[in-house]
């Protein structure tokens, strides 16, 4: 197996450095001097010669930028792929008893790893996860050294990994307990959306993340049966049902909201509520444009997400940069909208701002630690470049990305992993198929 260079002091050169600092600094030419896990320096050519005894990483002229984060996602989906793709009412009549089926300990951890390498070979640093048997997720997370947000999901149904609906509350203790304080690894808790759960589920979540100071995140009005079931039977929004019942705070992170009124983003804004924009599954789903141009006027912190790898396919945050810009300027019909600096910020500070981890990562500033994404200039899809946010957003794709550090650590070179064994890797989920085929047909 290839191994994560150990070596942590790293000269990175020759590479043009998209900050997203404050002042959304560019440094043509530049170097990023890495020490441990933390930046040391960035500037220009020059300082390569204050800098001696470095492993040397020539750039070539690439683009250097934060390590992108996706703030919502199912990793261990990924065995799922491409099933069902175009199947209606998919959740409950497909995705639900395929789970209750088939995912156990083995499947998540052999989808999570795949989920992981998948990640960070598009330039993925950090990732925000809803799943079951999250300590398999955080397992291959830690073994890959990526950087997660891991929540185990609760559910009022008897879940795989729970004897009893909502015994996901349990597990997640134990999980929080266990994984608190570890270096890369952040656990948190996730009931899973508010139609599949009770007032009593969401609050005891809210009581455990507040007791053990974690992140708490849901799927929160995405659906439309959603919007109509509360306001039929409470006369709510989902929004201001969550709100009645005191979970709303700025450690909530809400996936999709899409179904948002304008006393919704108030709600929001009131709260300091952050919100995952996952544009390419809730496109796929059908599910409709979030407005994430009122979010953003209002202040809202919104970073980007993937979502399942059975819901929106890809997991790179790249695509979703491209689709969020293509989509939003669509949909409101001005072309000027999102500008490409506004996504590269999502997609990095945007995503950081969301997880609780602006002090860590989002930008390449000294202190910080050091995740970080390189992007080959010389495929043929990325010259001529006149604006590095433009190329990076609309010319690039996952397949450009060359080099990707994690808290100091090499974990993809010259667009291969290096912290695990890809070949082995992809081997073990394609054993997975057969089995996952054979119960698919039957649904």
């Amino acid at each position: 197996m290839k191994k994560a260079v150990e070596d942590n002091r790293i000269l990175i050169k020759n590479v043009n450095i998209i900050t997203m600092n404050k002042d959304k600094e560019v440094i043509e030419n530049g170097t990023l001097v890495i020490e441990g896990d933390e930046i040391k320096a960035v500037g220009g050519a020059d300082l390569e010669n204050q800098f001696q005894g470095y492993n040397v990483i020539d750039g070539e002229d690439g683009i250097l930028m934060p390590g992108m984060i996706n703030c919502h996602c199912h990793a261990s989906m990924v065995p799922f792929r491409s099933l069902a793709d175009d199947c209606k009412d998919r959740l409950k009549r497909y995705l639900f008893p395929l789970e209750n089926m088939l995912v156990n300990k083995e499947l998540v951890y052999i989808g999570a790893k795949y989920a992981v390498a998948e990640m960070l070979l598009g330039g993925v640093t950090t990732y925000c996860d809803m799943y079951y048997f999250e300590d398999e997720v955080a397992k291959a997370t830690a073994e890959l050294n990526m950087r997660g947000i891991l929540c185990n999901s609760i559910i009022n149904f008897q879940a795989p990994d729970a004897d009893e609906p909502f015994g996901g509350l349990d597990y997640s203790i134990e999980f929080i307990e266990k994984w608190k304080g570890h270096e890369l690894i952040t656990p948190g808790i996730a009931p899973h959306a508010p139609y599949t759960n009770s007032d009593e589920s969401l609050k005891k979540a809210y009581e455990i993340s507040k007791k053990y100071e974690v992140p708490f995140t849901m799927h929160l009005a995405e659906m439309d049966f959603e919007f109509e079931k509360y306001k039929e039977e409470l006369g709510l929004t989902p929004v201001e049902y969550v709100e009645s019942l005191g979970i709303l705070d700025s450690n909530f992170i809400a996936a999709h909201a899409v179904t948002l009124e304008e006393q919704d983003i108030d709600i929001f804004k009131k709260h300091n509520v952050k919100v995952s924009h996952n544009i390419g599954a809730n496109a796929k789903g059908a599910k409709g444009v979030a407005p994430i141009l009122k979010m953003r006027e209002k202040g809202i912190d919104i970073g980007l997400g993937s979502d399942g790898p059975m819901s929106g396919n890809t997991m790179d945050i790249i695509t979703q940069m491209s689709l969020v810009g293509k989509i939003q300027k669509l949909y409101n019909n001005d072309r000027s909208l999102f500008p490409a600096v506004e996504l590269v910020e999502m997609a990095t500070m945007g995503g950081a701002k969301v997880l609780g981890l602006e002090n860590k990562v989002g930008s390449i500033e000294v202190g910080k630690k050091a995740d970080i994404t390189l992007i080959e200039t010389k495929s043929v899809n990325m010259q001529p470049i006149y604006d590095y946010y433009s190329a990076v957003v609309y010319s690039a794709n996952a397949g450009n990305v060359d080099t990707v550090i994690v808290n100091g650590k090499i974990v993809v070179r010259n667009k291969e992993l290096v912290s695990g064994n890809f070949k082995d890797i992809r081997r073990d989920l394609l054993k997975l198929k057969d089995k996952i085929e054979k119960v698919a047909e039957k649904l």
